[in-house]
């Protein structure tokens, strides 16, 4: 028969803090959406950490007996929900971006980020498939933030699932300021044309875009995302902003300054539950911590998709952006690999 099941999309402020200080606020963010009845709590991605571009990433990699598993596992055990959220993941002297989703009972089944967006592939490898978790509410599938942009994901999740659930850190990388160690700040809005264009086309990213592959799958989805001030500094900073000063040539009078330079923009604050036809229920208020929460309708069974996948709105140039971008600070990934071993 068909179900209706209570959940809750968590959003967190994204500043990096010590994991038992960030654990300590999810679980007054978990314990209240309990109190008002959540059954599935979906927190954001490296909500343990929060999200930066440095090398202590290396350094907070976890394995599944690490603190931040055991606390999900324990705390989903104490309020008798299923709960999902991220964390970066050291396995066999690899990094991965990895989906953790615990039931009440001990059960357990994990998702690694398939594509790592730009700079994030210094940090972590890519992972590889599609993870169905066939649990007591339904079958979910997993994704992690950039790889709802990849429509063949969510092809091979058709008619098999019954649920989406998305953990999201996305920094608005077109909205950026480039801070120089002077102080001088360059804006993206004075950054020429094609960085334009291409905000224009991603805007949606997390949003319609999203919500439309959802559509053709024919189940909600549910997207928790972080908030905040993103400041960062930049992997591999001379590559990393000569590949920006590809698309806006003027950047290259500040080579010279290019070691020394941090990133800062906002986030996506796309933190919602959609039912089956991409209705938004309910959204989580932009710019604070707290969280979604809706009783959402699944079906008694996995859908069929709904007509021809429609394709995804941004350009193809941020993918090739993209890519040539993970093949490029796979190196550094590697590299630092061999300077942190064991992490």
């Amino acid at each position: 028969m068909p179900k209706t099941i209570q959940i809750a999309a968590v959003q967190m402020n994204a500043m990096p803090a010590p994991i038992q200080e960030r654990l300590a606020r999810a679980e007054r963010l978990i314990a209240q959406s309990v109190r008002d009845g959540a059954q599935l709590v979906v927190l954001p991605e490296v909500f343990n950490t929060g999200y930066e571009y440095s090398d202590q990433n290396y350094l907070r990699a976890e394995s599944f007996d690490g603190l931040t598993a055991t606390w999900m596992k324990k705390t989903a055990a104490w309020h008798g929900i299923h709960l999902a959220g991220t964390f970066l993941r050291s396995e066999q002297n690899n990094i991965y971006n990895t989906m953790f989703l615990v039931a009440p009972d001990g059960r357990q089944w994990h998702y690694d980020k398939n594509h790592p967006w730009i700079w994030e592939r210094a940090y972590f490898q890519k992972g590889t498939g599609i993870t169905i978790a066939d649990t007591g509410l339904g079958k979910i599938g997993l994704l992690i933030c950039w790889d709802v942009a990849h429509t063949g994901l969510w092809q091979q999740y058709a008619g098999k699932v019954e649920l989406m659930i998305v953990s999201s850190c996305p920094p608005k990388a077109l909205d950026l300021t480039l801070v120089l160690p002077d102080g001088k700040r360059i804006m993206s809005r004075n950054t020429g044309a094609l960085i334009q264009y291409l905000k224009h086309t991603t805007d949606e990213t997390f949003g319609q875009y999203l919500r439309k592959q959802a559509v053709f799958l024919g189940v909600p989805v549910v997207q928790a995302t972080s908030t905040g001030t993103f400041n960062s500094a930049i992997p591999n900073p001379k590559l990393s902003l000569a590949m920006l000063a590809l698309m806006y040539p003027p950047l290259w009078k500040y080579a010279s300054r290019f070691e020394q330079a941090r990133i800062e923009t906002g986030y996506f604050n796309e933190t919602y539950i959609a039912d089956a036809s991409g209705t938004v229920l309910q959204q989580a208020q932009s710019e604070v911590e707290g969280y979604a929460l809706s009783n959402v309708p699944l079906p008694d069974q996995p859908p069929r998709p709904k007509g021809k996948q429609p394709p995804f709105g941004i350009s193809k140039f941020a993918y090739l952006f993209d890519t040539v971008a993970n093949i490029m600070l796979a190196s550094e990934y590697r590299k630092k690999i061999r300077k942190y071993p064991g992490h």
